[in-house]
């Protein structure tokens, strides 16, 4: 039921006959709220291949199309611009084509080739915050509209659970924490974790004072802080596989683990597959020694080997130290590839990771190409910007960051205490009110993430986030509750066919125009990774819906072919909202 490929092939048709030229484009865009019409056709860029007054040659084409195009009913042209007035039996046509269509705008499961979506990736030594309450989020939506748009997707992660920063709890554990578990102490067990790095961090600033007031140098009180080289001797010790070490190692980590996967489990975001950098950290090594043999890296005096990018406007970049021993980049290198071997079907990955490692990616992503990888070509990078909070950004080591357990929590009791100073929920058992404030804080969390484009860079007002009014998931929320209401109040079954003989209100037209753009929002939003089109496209679905809903009687319209019909539309608007707020991870409730 797509206009717009039928309205290419007769403008072009008209030129033709009118003119005697082929035009090789049509430019359309939608026609400007003040002018009547549905859709515009461009007229300027055609005046390169026919010469003329742009209205006269408008006014021309447009005659052409209402004597040859059923589906447009009218058509006036301002300046160079040809607007078209879709006729009521196309829009009428297409909402009977959709009405009864499940998961309407949703291409066909597995049509597309599997991406592998990473995202989440945590430390081990600390529970999960805001900052990574963004990066969920936004890797999940985008995996869920990928496979929505037609790809096979994999979600993945790979856990950063080695390394000295995770030392540093073990080590703070072992001095000060005189065998405290998640059971003894009654923390949530990662959170535990994360009191002894902060401890850490603490007694290491101690240790440097203590060394400046002895007259050491600062730069060299950070070295050398026994703390500190105490830490780095552990890690040694489980790179050797030292029993004891391990041992607290996987004990401590498994109290992390065990938190994680609560906080996933209430955040609403699941994966196919986990990574453990502790596994990984050895991969790469021997892709470098085939990349010396190729040509890709070279070594140099030091035993150390490189790459040189200053070719693509970079630099050289080290991949292996002179000890033998691997980077971060030569792990990178290592995981993607064994990701394509342990499922062989990929064809593209999507690592979902902060605006500081760009420069990281690109030049990952180069490497993976002159090693002559074919899914190198469809590597992205899904880069967004921090989220600050009203007081001020985050540091976990100093124990100032916004836990993401904290948050959803107070997410909770945010919408709990504006729905009860709206008065909105009488006659709900507590029960079922904490079930909606849930729904509702998690929603206005998630939308007022999401809404934003990736790269920017977010300041989180929880408050501002769970208003009631304006473009905000509690908003488009309640609009949903309101449709749900419409179709109890209608009680009434849905009839196999519609008379389409009547004339649609205008609120009616456009509310079925907003309704025929969401799949091509969802191919967008896949093409581009972004959720914040689909966020935004739903915010808008919703002010057409309330617009619609004020100035046309639904429940009360005497005529029962039209009330049918506007119950059936508000029906659709319903489901669209719940299909759009599912790729964003978002629950919609039946009553609010």
């Amino acid at each position: 039921m797509d206009l717009q490929p039928l309205l290419v092939e007769k403008v072009k048709e008209a030129v033709t006959q009118l003119y005697e030229v082929e035009v090789p484009l049509v430019e359309f865009q939608p026609t400007r709220k003040d002018f009547e019409g549905d859709i515009t056709v461009v007229i300027f860029p055609m005046l390169r291949y026919v010469k003329g007054n742009p209205v006269e040659i408008g006014s021309k084409i447009g005659e052409y199309l209402e004597a040859h195009v059923a589906e447009i009913s009218k058509y006036n042209v301002v300046k160079g611009f040809l607007n078209l007035l879709v006729s009521d039996l196309y829009y009428l046509n297409f909402f009977n084509s959709i009405r009864n269509e499940e998961n309407y705008g949703f291409a066909e499961s597995n049509s597309k080739d599997a991406i592998m979506v990473e995202y989440s990736s945590p430390n081990t030594n600390k529970p999960l915050h805001l900052g990574h309450i963004r990066n969920n989020l936004l890797g999940y939506s985008v995996a869920e509209i990928l496979k929505a748009s037609g790809h096979k997707v994999y979600k993945t992660q790979i856990v950063n659970d080695r390394g000295i920063h995770i030392c540093k709890s073990m080590l703070a554990w072992q001095r000060f924490g005189n065998g405290e578990t998640p059971e003894s102490s009654g923390l949530k067990s990662d959170h535990l974790v994360g009191k002894y790095y902060v401890a850490f961090d603490k007694a290491y600033k101690a240790e440097i004072s203590q060394l400046e007031a002895e007259g050491i140098d600062k730069k060299e009180a950070e070295k050398t802080a026994p703390i500190l080289l105490e830490a780095q001797a552990m890690l040694r010790k489980w790179e050797a596989g030292d029993e004891e070490v391990v041992k607290l190692w996987k004990m401590m980590n498994g109290w992390v683990y065990a938190g994680f996967d609560t906080t996933y489990r209430n955040l609403g975001v699941d994966f196919d597959k986990l990574y453990y950098e502790s596994d990984t950290y050895l991969l790469g090594k021997d892709v470098v020694e085939e990349g010396l043999k190729k040509g890709v890296f070279f070594r140099k005096d030091d035993g150390s080997v490189w790459i040189d990018l200053s070719d693509e406007g970079l630099d050289e970049k080290i991949v292996l130290r002179a000890d033998g021993t691997a980077v971060y980049m030569t792990q990178d290198i290592g995981t993607a590839i064994q990701r394509v071997t342990d499922f062989p079907d990929i064809n593209g990955m999507v690592y979902t990771v902060g605006n500081e490692q760009d420069y990281h990616f690109k030049v990952l992503f180069l490497i993976l190409k002159k090693l002559g990888y074919n899914w190198a070509e469809q590597l992205y990078h899904l880069s967004y910007g921090m989220v600050d909070l009203p007081s001020g950004k985050m540091k976990s080591r100093e124990g100032t960051v916004v836990d993401a357990d904290d948050l959803i929590q107070n997410m909770e009791e945010t919408a709990g205490e504006i729905s009860k100073e709206l008065g909105k929920l009488d006659g709900y058992s507590s029960e079922e009110k904490q079930k909606l404030y849930r729904i509702i804080g998690l929603g206005a969390l998630k939308y007022y993430i999401l809404k934003v484009d990736p790269k920017k860079r977010i300041l989180f007002n929880p408050e501002e986030s769970v208003d009631f009014q304006g473009n905000t998931g509690p908003f488009i929320q309640y609009t949903y509750a309101r449709i749900q209401s419409i179709l109890r109040k209608a009680d009434f079954k849905v009839s196999t066919a519609l008379d389409l003989s009547f004339t649609l209100h205008e609120k009616e037209k456009e509310l079925l125009k907003q309704i025929q753009l969401f799949p091509e929002t969802l191919q967008l939003a896949a093409e581009n990774f972004s959720p914040a089109l689909i966020a935004n496209y739903v915010y808008d679905l919703v002010k057409e819906f309330n617009s619609f809903y004020q100035q046309v009687t639904i429940l009360g319209e005497t005529d029962e072919v039209k009330k049918e019909f506007r119950v059936q539309l508000s029906q659709k608007v319903g489901e669209v909202i719940e299909s759009g707020f599912s790729l964003l991870g978002i629950n919609v409730p039946e009553r609010m």
